[in-house]
């Protein structure tokens, strides 16, 4: 692996200069550290998300505030922080903004740009309540996800009429991933495209999934390292180190981390039927 992309990669499953940043990162850390995800904990909080988003249907298109962004980025700056804020859209609560960076997840802010606030902003008094930053999440994720060029991504297509698309982080090294890597012939024949993003959940299995991206043929690379073979291929330019980025950006915490098309994460592994219909119903 090249030095680039070794300080690539440090930078983005190491900690950062600040301490805002490690904040941030820690529960990311952690679950790498940890090692595979457990699905049971992902399919909990993620059924709450799938959720809140159906029901949440307000608009989520508003322009970005270039004055909150503005704020935002000199309060950071001013506070010996470095992290490029990349938008800062209204959401339904007066006065707060969901702020979105490169290489972290996003975050609710205030119009002066003077507060992080981290986690769930429930709206209640009108019917059922509602998780507000449900449908900004699956915003983001959505139009993050459609902008990764499709040659990066090692696609099994559905067989047959495809039904629905998911995105799939994945770690060679990941039993879970392994788990849902020999359901992919099921996967496929119930109509279900699966977009593969490379997801190494510790330093030592970057080399492993750069050399799946490096090799000639990466479904005969994938397939084999799944089956737990030591795959090796000539150094290239590779996604591996972008696909952190946009994983940790994306709240990613642990392999695989299955989103939908519309940006909803529903999984963890799961069991092919319960996949497909999942993401078919999340469509």
């Amino acid at each position: 692996m090249s030095s680039s992309i070794t300080q690539k990669a440090h930078a983005v499953i190491g900690f950062r200069k600040t301490h805002l940043s490690r904040f941030m990162m820690g529960a990311l850390l952690v679950a790498i550290a940890a090692g595979c995800s457990n699905n049971a904990a992902d399919a909990t909080s993620n059924t709450g998300v799938v959720n809140s988003t159906q029901a949440n249907t307000k608009a989520v298109t508003a322009e970005s505030d270039a004055a909150v962004v503005s704020a935002l980025q000199e309060n950071l700056k001013a506070s010996g922080i470095e992290e490029t804020i990349l938008s800062a859209v209204p959401t339904d609560m007066d006065g707060i903004y969901w702020a979105t960076a490169e290489g972290l997840p996003s975050f609710f802010t205030d119009k002066s740009g003077k507060h992080i606030i981290q986690g769930q902003i429930i709206a209640v008094g009108d019917g059922a309540p509602v998780d507000i930053s449900a449908a900004l999440v699956a915003n983001t994720a959505q139009k993050a996800l459609q902008a990764v060029d499709k040659d990066e991504l090692i696609i099994y297509p559905a067989k047959g009429e495809t039904k629905a698309v998911v995105y799939s982080f994945t770690d060679a090294d990941c039993p879970y991933c392994t788990k849902l890597h020999e359901e992919m012939a099921d996967i496929n024949a119930r109509g279900i495209e699966v977009r593969y993003l490379a997801w190494p959940r510790s330093q030592a299995s970057v080399p492993k999934m750069e050399a799946i991206w490096c090799s000639q043929d990466r479904h005969a690379a994938m397939n084999q390292a799944k089956m737990g073979a030591n795959v090796q291929a000539p150094s290239c330019e590779n996604p591996v180190a972008a696909h952190m980025a946009l994983g940790a950006r994306l709240g990613v915490r642990g392999t695989p981390a299955i989103f939908t098309e519309s940006g909803q994460q529903i999984g963890g592994y799961l069991p092919a039927e319960q996949l497909a219909q999942t993401a078919i119903d999340a469509s």
